[in-house]
């Protein structure tokens, strides 16, 4: 019982007996005064039916009170708990700014007073991106990444209104503000780069990312929020390309691109389902016989108007959109269909991108198309970029590592060009690496530091047992100059152009023709 009346209800039941009590006592009294004639009658029913009529009156007069007490009380809680509920749906638990949401019912423009301000209204929406925060969060793990964010955040809102600052997700934020000129934008813009990518301390480590900016202003490149947010996202993308740490103001030359990238985007997909890209090969010469030993296999689109597409432009919008899978499948299919046609010593060369490395199910893909062809798996080469095997190096070792264990060899592409690549040397097994072109036109202008750099390679592969490719041999003068240096294979517009499959067995024939008349 002491547990019950303790209770909300337990309360109210105490004050509703005691009210009723406390009413019966001056219902008595005021009864035996006032109406005490009639007792003098003799109608004692009377006398009792009144008094109750008052006792339950009164209590009910009681118990209605406390009823409003507690519903204005729950109506206040109620109230309390959807303000909560709106705030976490309206804002972003880790930064605690407003979050995507929050800007889509974001009002871009406060009521303004005519007559206190004559100028016509005008906001900016500057959409920003971290550049280099997955590298960091690597670094310091997500917990560090969530402290950086955190700081991020801080000295955004230093720069704005705290209710102008959204998190739209990962390390996206948009700032939002009002009445800068157009040059103002321009010095807002980069004090948000600086004030972004000045250092940040996370436990002992000093961290440093930056930032890419693109904006748009309100009323001139759109009516709507929505309209001005997406042409400062296309700036942000624009800003992107160009480099880190870049701040760029929409244009409409921006919008053409993104509508004509849109459309080779589609034309693609089309591509890719029609199996329309098709597998050229340039050949490899082993530089000491004169003979082709393989063939390097190079993704070509022929569009309906005969035109061809660069691999530099739709690689890229293959990689993104997801394409890329579908794409190297049908091409490494086709490709090693084809090399079962060429002797047995000519080897396939294909290449791996990046963003392909991040796959781990990319050995089982590659075997299983081998499987499926009849190639050798000693005959097939994939070639891997520097930059491909720095996003996850653990997983581009076990890739490399089940490839060796097939039979494949493993080239590393661009050797020279990327990040540590003697520290990738010690690291990964490779059969072969491919000097970068830019050494080779340094041969051609007698570049003393190139030269030096090109010979140290040379020797540290012979030290490796490693094969060496020289790419982008286009002159006389430079095949001279690698064969003296000791190159083991070269590629280049000296020995012929990517071609498609038909030419292969006519060119093999010829410089087999060659070699014989010349050996």
């Amino acid at each position: 019982m002491p547990e019950f009346l303790k209770s909300k209800a337990g309360r109210q039941l105490v004050a509703l007996v005691s009210g009723s009590s406390l009413l019966w006592i001056i219902g008595f009294f005021w009864h035996r005064n006032i109406f005490g004639g009639l007792r003098a009658l003799g109608n004692d029913a009377t006398d009792v039916l009144f008094l109750s009529f008052t006792i339950v009156g009164g209590a009910s007069f009681i118990y209605s009170c406390l009823r409003i007490l507690d519903l204005r009380k729950e109506m206040l809680r109620q109230e309390e708990r959807g303000k909560r509920a709106h705030w976490i749906a309206t804002h972003d638990h880790l930064t605690r700014l407003p979050n995507r949401y929050a800007f889509e019912k974001f009002e871009i423009v406060k009521t303004v007073n005519a007559e206190e301000d004559e100028q016509e209204p005008t906001a900016t929406i500057f959409s920003i991106d971290l550049d280099g925060f997955k590298k960091v969060n690597d670094l310091v793990g997500h917990q560090g990444g969530d402290k950086l964010l955190q700081e991020v955040s801080k000295r955004l809102s230093a720069f704005a209104d705290e209710s102008s600052v959204f998190r739209l997700g990962g390390d996206e934020f948009i700032v939002v503000t009002r009445g800068l000129t157009s040059e103002k934008d321009e010095k807002f813009a980069k004090l948000l780069i600086h004030a972004i990518s000045h250092p940040i301390q996370v436990g002992a480590i000093s961290c440093q990312v930056g930032a890419s900016v693109g904006y748009a202003r309100w009323p001139q490149q759109g009516d709507l929020l929505q309209e001005v947010c997406h042409r400062s996202d296309i700036a942000l993308y624009e800003a992107k390309s160009v480099g880190t740490n870049i701040a760029l103001r929409f244009s409409e030359d921006m919008q053409l691109k993104v509508t004509a990238r849109a459309k080779l985007e589609g034309e693609l997909r089309q591509a890719v389902t029609e199996c329309r890209i098709k597998p050229y090969y340039q050949p490899l010469i082993d530089l000491r016989s004169g003979q082709v030993c393989g063939f390097e296999a190079l993704a070509r689109w022929i569009a309906d108007d005969g035109t061809s597409i660069s691999p530099a432009l739709f690689i890229p919008i293959a990689e993104e959109t997801g394409l890329m899978t579908p794409l190297f499948q049908q091409l490494l299919h086709t490709a090693c269909d084809n090399a079962k046609s060429w002797p047995q010593h000519i080897s396939l060369s294909f290449n791996v991108s990046a963003i392909q490395m991040d796959d781990r199910l990319l050995a089982s893909r590659i075997l299983k198309i081998l499987e499926d062809t009849g190639l050798p798996s000693s005959r097939l080469e994939v070639e891997i970029t520097e930059n491909a095997l720095i996003r996850d190096p653990d997983l581009a070792a076990s890739i490399i590592d089940d490839l060796h264990s097939a039979g494949i060899q493993i080239a590393l592409d661009d050797f020279g060009t990327g990040y540590s690549s003697l520290a990738q040397l010690a690291r990964y097994q490779f059969d072969k690496i491919k000097i970068d072109k830019s050494f080779v036109r340094s041969a051609r202008e007698h570049d003393d530091r190139h030269e030096k750099i090109v010979q140290a390679l040379l020797i540290m592969s012979r030290g490796l047992d490693v094969k060496t490719t020289v790419e982008g041999i286009e002159e006389h003068g430079q095949l001279m100059y690698f064969l003296r240096e000791g190159c083991d294979i070269g590629q280049g517009y000296l020995f012929g152009k990517a071609m498609p499959f038909p030419e292969t067995i006519p060119y093999i024939r010829d410089r087999e023709e060659l070699s014989r008349k010349t050996a």
